[in-house]
């Protein structure tokens, strides 16, 4: 599987969002997500290369579900059509600082790092 597969398998996770497609092209979402587990895998030991103190992980524990809460959201699809991971020097948690990467299909990927502290000024 390559990257675009993953994109294409995001893409059409986007416009059947119901957990029946999910759970229909439940192969195509493992195939897909092992390959973003090692590209986060990968990125994981490129910036080991200036900051040793990044923890050798498995990747799994650094990535996030797609299952969406839907309790209080207008829009009550099921999943979020993006693979996303936090890498930091604990691991996933806590959030704010470390690296965060997001593959979402259309142009919408992200890939940052620093510190979100959004109750600053």
């Amino acid at each position: 599987m390559s990257m675009s597969s993953v994109l294409n398998y995001l893409a059409s996770l986007e416009q059947n969002n119901t957990r029946e497609w999910f759970h229909a092209n439940k192969q195509e979402y493992q195939e897909a997500f092992g390959e973003f587990e090692l590209l986060v895998g990968n990125l994981v030991m490129e910036l080991r290369k200036t900051n040793p103190k990044l923890p050798l992980v498995n990747p799994k524990e650094l990535t996030f579900k797609l299952q969406r809460d839907t309790r209080f959201s207008h829009d009550k699809s099921p999943y979020n059509p993006a693979f996303r991971a936090h890498i930091g020097e604990h691991g996933k948690l806590p959030i704010p600082v470390g690296c965060y990467l997001m593959i979402r299909p259309g142009g919408r990927s992200f890939l940052g790092g620093g510190l979100f502290a959004d109750m600053f000024k």
